[in-house]
């Protein structure tokens, strides 16, 4: 069992001291739209990894790459922009803290900046994801434990309004990865309770704020 802190788009102050430590996580899973100093603050205090995929709000972090401890971007030296302590994991399969999380970061476009796609850009991605941790599956026969996304799959947890639609393709991602949870953000719930919601044997809990999980 892996207990997860996770969290998204809303700062918890209760997190910034050393309170946190008392959760007893293994892990922090961000799912976007938080800021980084605040992320790389969870990862020290609770002395445990991280793993992040992207909000619409956040920097673009496509393309960095890192290697015997150097980050790089384009082939060139340069500092990665994220939290320290955190892996990102869009559009990427990872193996954190004995889960193995598949991500796909950033919501529907509805204005110019990164981390924004539309609905079949966001498939694309989904496809070359699944393909990707097929590959794996293949080689060591480990299944995916978590779909961590930004944005919640449409018509499951999502809004009406366009910035807030969910994407179409994470219902296809499940049912070909069948995740044991997926996490999203994007969705404020401004005090109301957020129910978690399903598909097929899918949990799908809404992260905003922060949740602590049993995995």
């Amino acid at each position: 069992m892996v207990r997860a802190l996770a969290v998204s788009d809303e700062e918890v102050a209760g997190l910034r001291t050393d309170a946190v430590r008392r959760l007893g996580v293994d892990v922090v899973v961000a799912a976007g739209d938080l800021p980084f100093d605040y992320l790389a603050e969870l990862c020290d205090r609770t002395d445990r990894p991280g793993v992040l995929v992207p909000g619409n709000h956040d920097v673009d972090l496509s393309g960095y790459r890192q290697h015997r401890g150097m980050w790089t971007r384009a082939g060139h030296p340069c500092p990665w922009p994220g939290p320290a302590g955190f892996v990102d994991a869009d559009s990427r399969v990872v193996d954190v803290a004995g889960l193995r999380i598949a991500g796909l970061g950033g919501s529907v476009r509805y204005r110019h900046g990164p981390n924004q796609w539309t609905q079949a850009q966001q498939a694309r991605r989904a496809r070359r994801l699944v393909r990707g941790a097929r590959r794996l599956q293949r080689r060591d026969g480990r299944g995916v434990d978590v779909l961590l996304t930004h944005a919640p799959p449409r018509a499951c947890g999502d809004r009406e309004d366009g910035p807030h639609h969910g994407f179409e393709c994470l219902h296809d991602v499940v049912a070909a990865l069948r995740p044991r949870v997926l996490l999203h953000g994007h969705i404020h719930p401004h005090g109301e309770r957020v129910p978690d919601r399903r598909i097929g044997a899918t949990r799908v809990v809404n992260v905003v704020g922060r949740k602590i999980l049993e995995l």
